[in-house]
């Protein structure tokens, strides 16, 4: 298995205040949404009972509908308002030549995409946001566990350089942090990526804040539209294999 490559870490000093950011998953200064005009891309074809756009007719009613408000859930996840994410980030089934096995995530934080490779020389596509330190590191991982709502806990270090955030924490199973929910930072779904018996500190989550899909503006992990999330997370196992891509490669 291949080693995580940070250039965050090449010192002790920049080693701890990578894993800070890296653990943090929030936004530093998340940029105002602006509309954007309509993009098209790869040619593919709807998987069987999952609501996904394509290069066939005007996607628009299939977003509506892939990014409406979601049922069954404990917290409000609401329609995304599509204005406000560029139409090149949001989900679409492409033709994705590969040779990972179908199954497998790849991740490409340079163009802010995230893969989930299928049969047939496909992939679900999907936009992400990723951080300032996004490009640092490339890999192999898996996900070693998963979370519904999963509740946040940022390093102390974040806490003491940002004193406000003690006004949303309390004191948890775990330590201070924020209980899941509609305003944790990590959305409504996490799937947390290790390296044999060690944690990454990245995260693949939901986010409150889909005008960052598609940019670099977090403290760290992989960010997801909430209902992307969700998505990936159903179809998504335990011990799946993710592979994170260098800056200079192209999904």
């Amino acid at each position: 298995m291949d080693e995580f490559n940070r250039r965050s870490l090449l010192t002790g000093t920049v080693a701890a205040g990578g894993a800070i950011l890296l653990g943090g998953c929030v936004t530093d200064n998340p940029a105002q949404p602006v509309a954007q005009a309509p993009t098209r891309h790869g040619r593919g074809k709807p998987a069987p009972d999952t609501v996904v756009a394509t290069d066939f007719g005007d996607p628009q009613p299939q977003y509506s509908a892939m990014y409406g408000p979601v049922s069954g859930e404990p917290f409000p996840v609401p329609a995304v308002k599509l204005s406000t994410v560029d139409p090149a980030f949001l989900r679409r089934l492409v033709s994705y030549n590969s040779s990972e096995p179908p199954g497998t995530i790849v991740v490409d934080p340079f163009h802010h995409y995230l893969y989930h490779v299928q049969e047939g020389g496909r992939a679900m596509r999907y936009g992400v946001g990723v951080g300032r330190q996004g490009f640092g590191w490339n890999g192999v991982a898996t996900i070693n566990s998963k979370q519904e709502w999963p509740d946040w806990y940022p390093p102390k270090e974040m806490i003491e350089r940002q004193p406000e955030l003690k006004k949303v924490m309390s004191e948890l199973q775990s330590g201070i942090g924020m209980h899941g929910g509609p305003r944790n930072p990590l959305g409504a779904r996490a799937m947390y990526l290790w390296q044999g018996n060690k944690d990454t500190l990245y995260r693949i989550h939901g986010t409150v804040e889909p005008w960052t899909i598609g940019k670099s503006v977090s403290s760290g992990c992989i960010r997801m539209i909430n209902q992307d999330a969700i998505d990936l997370y159903r179809s998504t196992a335990v011990g799946t294999r993710v592979v994170v891509l260098g800056s200079a490669r192209i999904g």
